[in-house]
C-alpha cells in the first residue's frame, strides 16, 4: 500500500530524511517511532503530498505521490500534527464543509456523517462550536474529517500530542477500532502508544531508519538468562569460554538468586550449550531462559548507538 524508496530530503544546511526506505502492506497498523526532529513528520507529509522529496520515489496504491498528488490524496485519511479546524463551525459544520470537499453525493452525506460522528464519540457535540471544544474533543473531530470518506489508508500525525492520560486513552482505544477497516500509519515519541497499538514499529533516528520489524520479532533475542540456586565459582569463566558468547553479565535476580546474562553473538543459540555446560558440572539451575528486551531497550541501544 505505502512503497518509500531511498527518501532524500534536506531544508537548507540540515538533512531532514537520509535515504529511507520501507514498505507498509495493507492492513497493517505501523507506528513511526523517533525523538522529536527525528524526519517523522517530513517522511508523512511526503507520503501525503504536501512536500517533494529531493530524491527517492514515494508510491502509494501503486500511484507516484509527485506524479499523481490528487489521486493519492483522494484515498488517504490524514490528521496532521495540528488538525485542520475551524473553530467559529459547529462540529456539524464542519463535517458538512468536509463532506462536500471530499466530493462525496450529497444523497450519502447524511449516512456517513452520522456513521464518523459515532464511531468516534461525538453525538452529543454536533452542534457545539469547534473552539468550546477540549483538546481530546477537538482530536476526535480531526479523526472523524480523516475518516469521513472512508478510506482505506489512515495517516496520523502524533495523533495523541498535548492530551491528558484518559484522552489518551481514549484516542488509542479509537484507533485501535478504525485499524480493523484501515491501515493505519501513525508518528509518535511515545514508546506505550507504539507497544498499544501497533503491529510493526520503524525506527528513525536522525532522519536515518535505525530498525525496521515487528514488536515480537525486536523482542526476541539469543542471549539467555542463567539462574542458579547458590553461588558457585567459576561460573562466568566457564561461560566465557563456550563458543559463541561474546560477554557475560552477572545480576541479582529479583528473588536473590545469583544471575548471568549470556550474551551470544549474531545468530547463534547458546541455551542448549549452557544447558549442557550446567549439567556437567551439576550447578544448581533454577532457571534458563532466553533473553527478552523491550522497546524501550531496543530504542536506548538505538539511540546510544546512533
Amino acid at each position: 500500500m505505502i512503497k518509500v524508496n531511498n527518501l532524500k530530503k534536506s531544508f537548507g544546511a540540515v538533512e531532514a530524511l537520509r535515504d529511507v526506505s520501507f514498505e507498509i502492506a495493507s492492513g497493517e497498523i505501523v507506528g513511526l517511532l523517533g525523538p522529536n526532529g527525528a524526519g517523522k513528520t517530513t517522511i508523512i507529509k511526503t507520503i501525503t503530498g504536501y512536500l517533494q522529496p529531493d530524491y527517492g520515489t514515494v508510491y502509494v496504491y501503486g500511484l507516484n505521490v509527485v506524479t499523481n498528488t490528487h489521486q493519492v490524496q483522494q484515498k488517504i485519511g490524514y490528521l496532521p500534527e495540528s488538525a485542520p479546524l475551524y473553530p467559529e463551525l459547529s462540529v456539524q459544520s464542519y463535517l458538512k464543509m468536509i463532506a462536500d470537499l471530499r466530493q462525496i453525493p450529497e444523497e450519502d452525506q447524511l449516512a456517513r456523517i452520522s456513521e464518523v460522528v459515532y464511531a468516534v464519540g461525538l453525538e452529543d457535540y454536533l452542534v457545539r462550536p469547534i473552539g468550546h471544544l477540549s483538546k481530546g474533543y477537538r482530536q476526535r473531530v480531526g479523526l472523524a474529517q480523516a475518516i469521513l470518506h472512508n478510506p482505506e489508508l489512515l495517516i496520523l500525525d502524533e495523533p495523541t500530542v498535548g492530551l491528558d492520560p484518559t484522552q489518551i486513552v481514549e484516542i488509542r482505544r479509537l484507533i485501535k477500532r478504525l485499524s480493523q477497516h484501515s491501515t493505519v500509519l501513525f508518528s509518535t515519541h511515545i514508546l506505550p502508544e507504539v507497544e498499544a497499538l501497533c503491529d510493526r514499529v520503524v525506527i528513525l533516528m536522525h532522519g536515518e531508519v535505525k530498525a525496521d520489524a515487528r514488536l515480537a520479532e525486536l523482542a526476541t533475542t539469543q542471549d539467555a538468562i542463567l539462574v542458579l540456586g547458590e553461588n558457585v565459582a567459576g561460573v562466568k569463566k566457564q561461560l566465557l569460554e563456550m563458543g559463541g558468547v561474546e560477554n557475560v553479565e552477572t545480576f541479582q535476580n529479583p528473588d536473590g538468586y545469583a544471575a548471568f546474562r549470556v550474551i551470544a553473538q549474531a545468530d547463534r543459540d547458546i541455551n542448549p550449550a549452557i544447558y549442557e555446560l550446567a549439567s556437567q558440572n551439576h550447578w544448581p539451575l533454577r532457571e534458563l531462559r532466553r533473553d527478552v528486551r523491550t522497546l524501550e531497550m531496543v530504542f536506548n541501544d538505538l539511540a546510544m548507538a546512533s
